[in-house]
């Protein structure tokens, strides 16, 4: 069945206009989570990074410490970030935060995840620039609904 937020059909929802997979950063303290967020967006032909806390998703971004905004430190481009907003160190927010101030990184989509439903984090995290909130665990439904507002973003 199709899903009616997206207008595309399946087979040209499986790549961005220049031919790529968009590339999806996932970022979870949980190893099990990281796997199932992992195959979910797989399953969506998206390309998959993940990082286990927020500075190495930084580094991954090429925001780390030391890379300032260094364009050649960056894996690759990055078309959206998938973030859990408990973590020990770094939670969402503060990635969500630092990934807005980034001059070359503010315009990439972040949704922060987070197993409870807390109305005043999830606001915090939408007025900071949060694209979405979206509660744990993820379905494939989900992912479908992230991947079609990426085309859309793009086109």
């Amino acid at each position: 069945m199709m899903d009616s937020t997206c207008a595309h059909s399946s087979s040209s929802a499986k790549v961005m206009e220049n031919g790529e997979q968009p590339h999806v950063l996932a970022v979870d303290d949980s190893l099990a989570d990281r796997k199932l967020i992992e195959k979910l967006l797989k399953n969506s032909s998206c390309k998959v990074t993940t990082a286990e806390n927020g500075p190495r998703a930084l580094e991954v971004l090429g925001l780390g410490d030391g890379q300032h905004n260094n364009l050649e430190g960056r894996i690759s481009k990055v078309n959206l970030i998938i973030t859990d907003y408990c973590m020990p160190g770094m939670t969402g927010y503060e990635l969500l935060k630092k990934v807005k101030e980034s001059s070359i990184m503010k315009e990439v989509p972040v949704v922060v995840v987070s197993s409870e439903n807390v109305p005043t984090r999830i606001n915090k995290c939408l007025e900071e620039g949060a694209q979405m909130f979206m509660l744990k665990p993820l379905k494939q439904s989900d992912v479908k609904k992230l991947r079609c507002q990426l085309m859309n973003r793009r086109s």
